[in-house]
């Protein structure tokens, strides 16, 4: 069964290096997320990327990278999507946030 829906993508784009405190940032956003009741929450490493400082960050074997793009995925309502982002705003120090208005297909067994 599916049931489809309107509802908001927020990425947020991060160096895996990012820390809040002493754990990394993208773990700390998605227990936020989890806190907060926000639907769900998936994080993604990149392969390669560079951001706003144009430097180039690669897990190529010679050259193996402990700074990986990370790209943090959160389906939910706008209104939650908002009120999320206004309480992370200042925990994020280098980084892009987008918004994007999607539809949502959410397939469950009955059960």
């Amino acid at each position: 069964m599916s049931l489809a829906a309107k509802g908001h993508l927020l990425r947020i784009f991060l160096s895996e290096r990012e820390r809040h405190g002493r754990v990394p940032l993208y773990e700390w956003i998605v227990r936020k997320a989890r806190e907060r009741g926000l639907a769900g929450a998936t994080v993604l490493r990149g392969l390669s990327g560079f951001g706003a400082r144009s430097q180039i960050h690669t897990a190529k074997v010679l050259r193996l990278s402990v700074d990986l793009p990370i790209v943090i995925e959160i389906i939910d309502s706008i209104e939650k999507v908002d009120r999320f982002l206004e309480e992370i705003d200042d925990e994020i120090r280098h980084g892009l946030a987008t918004v994007e208005e999607v539809d949502v297909r959410f397939y469950r067994d009955g059960t």
